[in-house]
């Protein structure tokens, strides 16, 4: 009986047409909040409510369909993703008063991010940005000694020139932050470059460092480890598939330990089941 409901719910949450209705909950959910902030009418806001009542429902009932789909429960729990989407529904659930109803309706804004771990192509980009910011965090670190660098060099040249962009460290480094995100940062150049004619090579420098190398460097990593799970998964899908040769001939597949003792857990299960069965 309860291999039965295991086995009917784990169908459908992986059925592709639950999987798209989903989707399109958490889009309406998505709409839902951005109406709330137009003023509208007494009928229009009592048809959104209900729909938010509905919407929370059938997320309730969904993380319980993921939940008793898994046949051993602990499993659910080392998913991140799974302790996300069910972060995100208990907390809508509970009641909210006073200073509560600012979380509540925060919480119904992070809905919205419930369509990252229901389309699996948003969930590679964000497993492959999670993986990748270690190595970012070093190149981040590498810029942030240039960026010192620079910031010191610039208020001590450029201080008496213009103590509100270049006054002290911090100061010069918001300034040079500005200059990284070239806003109107030719302004500031032109200002230290009556003064400091040959002051453009400060600037073209900083540039140089930051916009294109620094900036090429991130792109180059996240790219990177893109890549490497895009390999690891279709690394995956080969690996389920059955392997034939050109003459459609089987070859033997070797399958990895984990996947044996996999196999032996879930054969014990059945024989339990089946010797219950008998008593």
């Amino acid at each position: 009986m309860i291999f039965s409901l295991h086995a009917r719910l784990y169908t459908i949450n992986n059925n592709k047409y639950f999987q798209a209705f989903t989707v399109v909950v958490i889009i309406l959910a998505a709409l839902s909040i951005g109406a709330n902030t137009f003023d509208l009418s007494d009928g229009v806001s009592t048809l959104i409510y209900w729909l938010d009542q509905f919407i929370l429902l059938f997320f309730f009932i969904e993380i319980v369909i993921k939940f008793f789909s898994y046949q051993n429960k602990i499993n659910f729990f080392k998913s991140g993703w799974n302790i996300f989407d069910a972060a995100i529904v208990i907390g809508s659930l509970l009641p909210a008063a006073g200073q509560g109803i600012l979380i509540a309706r925060l919480l119904r804004v992070f809905r919205v991010l419930r369509l990252v771990s229901a389309v699996p192509q948003l969930k590679l980009l964000i497993n492959a940005l999670l993986k990748a910011i270690p190595k970012m965090g070093y190149i981040a670190v590498l810029m942030f000694i240039i960026f010192y660098i620079y910031a010191v060099m610039g208020s001590l040249i450029f201080s008496g020139i213009n103590d509100v962009l270049w006054g002290d460290v911090s100061i010069s480094m918001l300034t040079l932050f500005r200059v990284a995100t070239f806003e109107d940062w030719t302004d500031v150049m032109y200002e230290t470059m009556e003064v400091h004619p040959m002051s453009w090579l400060y600037y073209l420098t900083f540039i140089f460092l930051t916009a294109f190398v620094f900036l090429n460097m991130m792109i180059g990593v996240v790219i990177e480890t893109m890549t490497t799970e895009h390999a690891l998964i279709n690394q995956d899908k080969e690996a389920a598939m059955p392997i034939l040769t050109p003459e459609h001939e089987p070859r033997q597949i070797f399958a990895t330990h984990k996947q044996v003792e996999l196999l032996q857990k879930e054969l014990y299960e059945i024989k339990e089941i089946l010797r219950k069965e008998k008593n």
